[in-house]
């Protein structure tokens, strides 16, 4: 267990890479402890009340780490995994998705110094200016952070995929995504 004060937790030394297919199962199990069920809750970013279920699948993951233009940047810290997300190229923008940090970690400002290499990841690999996600409108928690980061909303929103339980059972029948933007010129 992590015994060291938040802060001191944020300033160790990250490594970043892309995700390979040995990687899928630890990638799975880290996505869904940071977001569903009682693991989740010992972190902020849980969608325990509002979705039951899973996040992801192994497939999933695996589709995310071989489709061509897609990586699943994997964070290690000494040695283990702690955080991944998603990039995605699409042609001007990359989409950034499947956010995960280890529940524990999490308000220990690892998150912020991962989206910043993931932003400047994309801009150096790819070129691209503006990066793109998607966040369940329900989330304002977590949509007021990524305004902190820059980020804004859209106001473009797209339906939740009712009876699709590869993205978990809705627990209210409200939800949506909205598609929030942040310019990386």
């Amino acid at each position: 267990m992590d015994t060291a004060p938040p802060q001191d937790r944020a300033e160790t030394t990250l490594s970043y890479r892309d995700a390979v297919e040995a990687d899928v199962e630890v990638l799975v199990a880290l996505i869904e402890s940071a977001y569903r069920g009682d693991s989740s809750r010992a972190g902020w970013t849980t969608e325990a009340d509002i979705l039951e279920g899973q996040r992801t699948d192994p497939e999933g993951v695996l589709e995310v780490i071989t489709t061509p233009g897609s990586r699943l940047m994997t964070v290690e810290r000494d040695g283990e995994v702690v955080a991944c997300c998603q990039l995605e190229h699409r042609g001007e923008a990359a989409y950034f998705g499947m956010f995960a940090v280890r529940p524990g970690l999490q308000g220990a400002g690892l998150g912020r110094r991962i989206i910043a290499e993931a932003e400047r990841s994309v801009r150096e690999t790819w070129g691209v200016t503006q990066m793109h996600m998607t966040v369940i409108t329900a989330r304002e928690d977590l949509i007021s952070w990524y305004e902190r980061r820059g980020y804004r909303r859209t106001g473009r929103t797209t339906p939740f995929p009712y009876g699709d339980e590869r993205f978990g059972i809705p627990q209210r029948d409200d939800l949506a995504f909205e598609v929030l933007v942040k310019d990386l010129v």
